[in-house]
């Protein structure tokens, strides 16, 4: 059967929204809120943090750990699912998630709060990595497009939630509050899970191999360099971080293609295998997104917005996610051609024409309808394909490997996530952002940022090319 193509006649939102699969929904969606939910709020009261209890110097390692133990914890998904099942895995992740929230919370100083975010991101981690492990364990493959668009709807929730929910704490100096108020969403969540998810939920199939430890710490090595020299403060240190970073990945990459051991599906790191092809896609749309970091500063230096305006204009681009992944997912053959095929498409266009018009300095608000279209249109993009390159990465893993598979795009995100925002940084340092900065610098940094940025979903549509003319295994 071509890989385009979808079985017939095609389920319905009501199928997807009704009895046993609205649970399934629910369980899925809020896992992935909480996670993300988080992220955001952490981003937003980090400043009043360090504030009250000092480390500036530390103040980038909050989100570099929480990374990394990210990596860690979605890597053991699919074991744990095997050890634990369903039920048990999400209460590991939930009280590892709520004692590193608790701990941030109650944090005297910077050293324990990095501990904390470490216990943080391991149960964060766990929680994306079982919402796409869901998808395929409690929905028909009919479905998968579907719930996999639910996983974006409730990312784009959380980019409108998180930084409203924290700017208000940080803005009444009360930050540990925010953390506190994510903690109260823990009990709820392991409430939701035990009601709605069944206790008979299949298990994966045993671990036929050990761990893959070396390329597991290969994998957070280089995503530490990255960090640490994309938060440096130099060029130097972002070029020696992002050659260490580059470095450890080619091993990275051997590890996974010659060795005994792998975190990834067979044929997850050759982009010419459909599994490849599949995973690099969704490597290049995410990594795309990364510009999405430095609009709101360039909407207040170039276009005169107040921080708050330029936050959620910003956030257009989750909307315009949330829309594409919507209307796309669950189509026909024709309607995945053309989603597969136009996303990266759509995105690359929104890149390039924001590299003309984020540039120029106008703070009459000319330009700022122009550039909340160009953003949607950007998130857009990437939902209308997204939803469709999951169900191939369940369908091209081996069938011994499919929890391993579905676990591991959090890791592809992760990753694509670092190393996305390091280059961001070092392209806008070397274009002056900083050096000279002010308009000037800023104008120069835009410019470049999405030019470069422009590239990465042209190579995810010449990915999504290559993998349309493979076929989906029976």
């Amino acid at each position: 059967m071509p890989s385009d193509s979808e079985p017939t006649p095609v389920p319905g939102w009501g199928d997807m929204l009704h009895g046993q699969n609205l649970a399934a929904c629910m369980v899925v969606g809020a896992g992935m809120i909480l996670h993300a939910v988080n992220t955001f709020i952490v981003v937003t009261v980090m400043p009043s943090v360090v504030r009250d209890i000092g480390g500036m110097p530390f103040f980038a390692w909050s989100t570099t750990l929480y990374v990394v133990a990210s990596l860690l914890g979605g890597s053991t998904c699919s074991r744990l699912l095997h050890r634990l099942g369903g039920q048990g895995t999400y209460r590991l992740a939930l009280v590892l998630f709520g004692l590193g929230t608790a701990a941030c919370a109650l944090a005297p100083n910077m050293a324990v709060l990095l501990a904390a975010r470490l216990l943080q991101g391991l149960g964060a981690g766990l929680l994306s990595a079982l919402s796409f492990s869901m998808v395929r364990l409690l929905f028909p493959a009919a479905l998968w497009s579907r719930a996999l668009s639910v996983i974006s709807a409730a990312w784009g929730i959380a980019t409108l939630a998180g930084p409203a929910v924290g700017g208000i704490f940080a803005e009444y100096g009360a930050w540990r509050w925010a953390f506190w108020s994510t903690l109260a969403l823990v009990p709820l969540m392991a409430l939701l899970v035990a009601v709605a998810l069944p206790r008979d939920l299949a298990r994966g199939p045993a671990p036929r191999t050990a761990m893959a430890l070396l390329n597991l710490g290969v994998l957070a090595a280089s995503v530490m360099a990255v960090s640490v020299g994309g938060t440096s403060g130099s060029m130097q240190g972002n070029l020696i971080g992002l050659a260490v970073a580059a470095a450890g990945m080619a091993w990275f990459f051997r590890l996974e293609s010659t060795g005994p051991l792998r975190l990834l599906p067979r044929g997850g790191t050759n982009p010419a295998t459909p599994l490849g092809a599949a995973y690099g896609a969704m490597m290049m749309l995410s990594f795309g997104v990364n510009t999405e970091i430095f609009v709101p500063y360039f909407l207040q230096v170039l276009h005169g917005m107040t921080p708050l305006h330029a936050g959620y204009l910003s956030a257009v681009m989750s909307a315009g996610w949330t829309t594409g992944s919507v209307l796309s997912s669950g189509g026909g053959r024709a309607r995945v051609l053309l989603s597969m095929r136009g996303g990266p498409l759509v995105m690359a266009m929104s890149i390039a024409l924001l590299s003309a018009v984020m540039p120029v300095h106008d703070e009459s608000g000319g330009a700022v309808m122009v550039i909340g279209l160009c953003l949607t249109a950007m998130g857009f993009g990437i939902g209308f394909a997204w939803p469709h390159l999951g169900p191939r990465v369940f369908a091209f893993a081996d069938d011994n490997e499919k929890d391993v598979a579905a676990a591991s795009i959090t890791i592809v995100l992760m990753t694509s996530y670092s190393f996305g925002s390091a280059l961001g940084g070092m392209v806008t340092n070397l274009a002056g952002i900083a050096e000279p900065g002010g308009v000037a610098g800023a104008s120069d940094a835009a410019g470049w940022l999405f030019t470069v940025f422009t590239l990465p979903p042209i190579l995810a549509a010449v990915l999504v090319r290559r993998l349309l003319r493979t076929e989906v295994p029976a």
